[in-house]
């Protein structure tokens, strides 16, 4: 508001700063006017517009401080600030009414300079209540600084003004505008120590308020006004510990009303402070309800309904008395209250919105109905905005979630009431389209969280009411496609899977997509016709957006159904796309293991197995074993599960004497152990050696199980194949080199490979030498023992590939460890000696050959100083009886001393053994007998060698 300037002839008004300065006779307070007069001619002609620099306020500031370095002033000089004040005031004015623009805080920095300049010259003459005119211009500038925020600002002008009129006796003011200025400044310091958090000052100064009312009753409602908004300021913290606080205020804005009723003398004046009164026990009535006391708010509510006689009308009496109701558990007063705002038709949407909201956390799912109810009815009564039924759906499916209880009662009224046609027609049109989208959105997210309860029924019931707010149109067709899908999913896991199908094929019709396709799949596995589901699944590629992820969940989903084909061939699709170069997100390793994974869970999927794991090797060996398996530890992990599993694998089979598929998976193994990866140059050599061994023994088992006979062509491959584990081997140990660690073999793999290799070179020509080494080498081992060095003996010495130097060996070897022994097992012994002789017998044949006769020499002195029965009577008699009866040969031969060699040895044998007593006489005699002819012989050709 522009203020007035002083009155004064026209020739003071205008008069230049330059003649007041010559009578004063003073140039440096000229010059600070003048450069004063020269800021405000500038501000003066400031184009609206534009926004004000700071120069102007910092030039003024700077001059009044100037200014007040010169004090005091003649009365002139005072007269002159005050029209310079006033100027910078009213261009002030005239720029904020010529600029739509928010007032700046330049602009107030000015305001504060006018009211400076005031303050300086405040004892000027001439000037009807100078006091006064400052301290509207500090009030003034105050309360553009409050606007500001600037609240330090706005209460140091209220300060000021304060002062300039705390001396004023208060009697003898009788301009109402200078007493309103008294009130209307105190209530502007409470508000700015309100804002500032000094909440005491802000009550002591309204209460100091009172003092300054003069019976005026604009005053009267102006300070009953803010003690209104500071209780409802207090009460919208929604604090227990300050709704007391906030009752008394708004108890004392009540009682101002009361008194200000009293002294009232215009209508309108009335009516306001009636309008103030009743909105002021509105409050105090929601006051009573925050505090939980229900009967006061239900009094209050009684008071204003029946004061006048007419009551008041208010919307917010009848959500206060049903919150009141319900909080005194009493629902059928609440229900009367929420169905009476359908009569009242001047409700608005909000307000039932709320009590609705009200109603529902309160009466819980049994006040469902009844909200359908009313809302219905408004739909009949009065024209229902879209935006309504959206509050009024969001609350109720709102509180429905958040609850838990009573969902599904809350969700079938919510059903009914957007499936209403009514409510539909609502939502028509281009001009919804919004409101349409919202709620679409609405019982889309509140379906959402049905099916993530799993509640597929209501999920469902829900998603086919969302798509009623779905228009048909061309620019729809996705939403459309993608709610049909939805509710696919939905009878997928109800079961229904016809009526699933129905909705995936309506998808498709709209929108032929990967989801659509995976979700036929779905169906598919669940109908357990797997072969439809792999054909379906081998034709999402042809898709447009298809992404090979969709095949890693169709292997997901079937794994998750059991359906263990479905799930093999969709690893089996996924690996073509890696043979195909493609970026994958998944490691190819990973598919190759979960691929071997599922097979094994059937044991008739071996073959199967094998297959995919000499893919997975071949695949290894083309890209790489860092490439292939990883790097670091994850990659060991890796090659050690693919070798470990074809070794189990190798185990199981040979266990179930499926020999063949056993010595694949051995030989599958080696390799996988043999596999050098990240820093290491041999692999693991200690179980490539085994796994070679165990692969070639399937393959002499497989031979011998099935009685048929190993090709030369496959002999030379298990040789060559059984040469890698030699290689492996250090030469005369069990040990296996490995960054220059040795690890020992078990002596049974040991064995195993001598007997593999000895069996193995028995079927090929020329190998003999090669046996002998390989048996020599073997027991030259640290972990040769007899027993099994025997078996490679009787191995040795029979059939039609036996090898008699082996066989040799091998026997004399075990024999000298046993008689090595502390406790020599005899019976083993004697059956060593049996097969030593007979191996000898039939080899060389000569009745004479020494290394026969030192054997039973050998067995003779073996029994020497043994306990009777000690060595094995049969085998005594055995040799005995043998050795007496090679005499026979020579005998007839005439070979006299031949046969009395064998005879003694036969004789002294048999003199070893219990129980031959009576051949030992016949033996005796029959050599006795022998030895005269012997003689008699002799002497007989001696005769004739001396006749002759």
């Amino acid at each position: 508001m522009r203020i007035a300037e002083i009155p004064s002839t026209p020739d003071h008004r205008r008069a230049s700063v330059e003649t007041a300065v010559v009578s004063t006779a003073d140039s440096k307070l000229s010059t600070v006017l003048s450069q004063i007069e020269s800021a405000i001619k500038s501000l003066e002609r400031h184009p609206p517009a534009h926004p004000l620099a700071d120069s102007f306020s910092s030039d003024l500031q700077l001059a009044v401080a100037q200014l007040n370095q010169l004090a005091p002033f003649p009365n002139s000089i005072k007269l002159l600030v005050w029209k310079l004040s006033y100027r910078i005031w009213n261009s002030c004015v005239d720029l904020s009414n010529a600029s739509t623009a928010k007032i700046s805080e330049e602009h107030a920095k000015l305001r504060q300079v006018a009211a400076e300049l005031l303050f300086l010259t405040v004892d000027v003459v001439g000037i009807p209540t100078p006091w006064f005119k400052a301290a509207l211009f500090f009030y003034k500038t105050g309360l553009i600084w409050y606007d500001l925020r600037k609240f330090d600002m706005a209460n140091s002008c209220f300060e000021k003004a304060t002062d300039l009129v705390s001396n004023i006796e208060i009697s003898s003011i009788s301009d109402d505008d200078e007493r309103k200025l008294l009130l209307d400044l105190n209530i502007a310091r409470s508000r700015a120590a309100w804002e500032v958090l000094d909440r005491n000052l802000a009550f002591a100064l309204l209460n100091r308020s009172k003092h300054v009312l003069f019976g005026v009753s604009r005053n009267y409602n102006a300070l009953a006004n803010q003690y209104l908004t500071f209780g409802k300021t207090l009460l919208s913290r929604s604090e227990v510990s300050v709704v007391n606080e906030a009752l008394k205020l708004m108890n004392d804005a009540l009682e101002l009303c009361e008194k200000g009723l009293r002294v009232v003398k215009r209508t309108e004046e009335t009516l306001n402070l009636k309008e103030l009164r009743l909105k002021t026990l509105r409050f105090i009535a929601a006051a009573h309800l925050q505090n939980d006391e229900f009967e006061s708010v239900l009094k209050c509510v009684k008071v204003l309904r029946e004061v006048g006689g007419g009551g008041d009308h208010h919307p917010s009496l009848s959500v206060l008395a049903m919150k009141a109701w319900l909080g005194l558990a009493r629902y059928e007063e609440a229900e009367k209250e929420l169905r009476g705002m359908v009569i009242n038709r001047g409700i608005p949407e909000g307000v039932w919105v709320s009590a609705v909201e009200s109603y529902f956390q309160a009466a819980g799912a049994a006040g469902a109905e009844t909200v359908k109810g009313v809302f219905l009815g408004l739909l009949e009564r009065c024209c229902v905005s879209a935006g309504a039924a959206i509050k009024v759906v969001n609350r109720v499916v709102g509180n429905g979630l958040s609850s838990g209880e009573g969902m599904k009662v809350r969700a079938n009224v919510v059903n009914d009431i957007v499936s209403d046609e009514r409510v539909v027609a609502l939502f028509d049109g281009e001009g919804a389209a919004k409101e349409r989208t919202t709620m679409h959105a609405l019982l889309w997210n509140c379906a959402t969280e049905h099916f993530r309860s799993k509640d597929y029924l209501l999920s469902a019931e829900m998603f086919e009411k969302a798509m009623l707010y779905v228009p048909h149109g061309i620019e729809n067709r996705d939403l459309r496609a993608k709610g049909y899908r939805v509710l696919c999913l939905c009878y997928l896991g109800l079961l229904q899977l016809d009526r699933a199908e129905e909705y995936v094929n309506e998808a498709e019709k709209l929108e032929p997509n990967i989801a659509s396709a995976f979700l036929k799949f779905k169906i598919f596995l669940q109908k357990n016709d797997h072969k439809s589901a792999i054909a379906q699944m081998q034709a999402m590629p042809s898709c447009l957006d298809f992404t090979t992820d969709f095949i890693s969940l169709s292997a997901h989903e079937a794994v998750a159904c059991r359906s263990l084909p479905v799930a093999t061939a969709s690893l089996c699709q996924l690996l073509n796309f890696y043979s195909l170069g493609k970026q994958m997100p998944t490691n190819e390793v990973v598919v190759f293991r979960t691929l071997v994974t599922i097979l094994s869970q059937d044991p008739a999927n071996d073959t199967e197995v094998l297959k995919h794991m000499k893919q997975a090797n071949a695949r290894q060996s083309e890209m790489g074993p860092d490439l292939f398996f990883g790097k670091y530890e994850v990659g060991k992990r890796e090659k050690n599960w693919f070798a470990g599993n074809a070794w189990n694998f190798g185990v199981r089979t040979g266990q179930e004497k499926n020999y063949d598929l056993s010595a694949e998976f051995f030989k599958l193994a080696s390799e996988f152990y043999g596999v050098a990866g990240d820093g290491d140059t041999e692999g693991n050599n200690l179980m490539v050696c085994k796994s070679i061994v165990l692969s070639v023994s399937a393959i002499i088992a497989g031979e011998r199980h099935r009685n048929g006979t190993l090709q030369e062509t496959q002999v030379k491959q298990a040789i060559e194949l059984l040469g890698r584990a030699g290689k492996i081997l250090t030469p005369n140990s069990v040990s296996i080199r490995k960054n220059d660690q040795v690890m020992s073999i078990e002596p049974n793999f040991f064995l195993l490979y001598t007997w593999s290799a000895f069996d193995l070179y028995s079927r090929l020509s020329d190998t003999g030498p090669q046996q002998l080494i390989l048996v020599k080498t073997y027991a030259t081992s640290k972990s040769c023992n007899p027993k099994h060095l025997l078996q490679i003996g009787f191995d040795a010495s029979q059939g039609p590939r036996s090898n008699p130097e082996v066989a040799t060996f091998a026997f004399n070897t075990s024999l000298a460890a046993l008689l090595a022994s502390p406790s020599p097992d005899y019976q083993t012994v004697a059956m060593i000696l049996r097969k030593l002789i007979s191996i000898s017998t039939i080899h060389k044949g000569d009745p004479d050959d020494d290394s026969i006769i030192e054997m039973y020499k050998q067995a003779y002195r073996i029994m020497v100083g043994l306990r009777e029965g000690e060595y094995p009577i049969e085998e005594a008699k055995w040799l005995a009886m043998t050795a007496w009866n090679r005499a026979a040969l020579p005998v007839k031969m005439g070979q006299i001393d031949s046969a009395k060699k064998w005879m003694n040895i036969g004789l002294e044998l048999a003199m070893k053994v219990p129980g031959m007593h009576t051949y030992r006489s016949c033996m005796e005699d029959y050599l006795a007998e022998f030895e005269k002819k012997a003689n008699r012989h002799d002497k007989g050709e001696r005769r004739a060698v001396a006749a002759s």
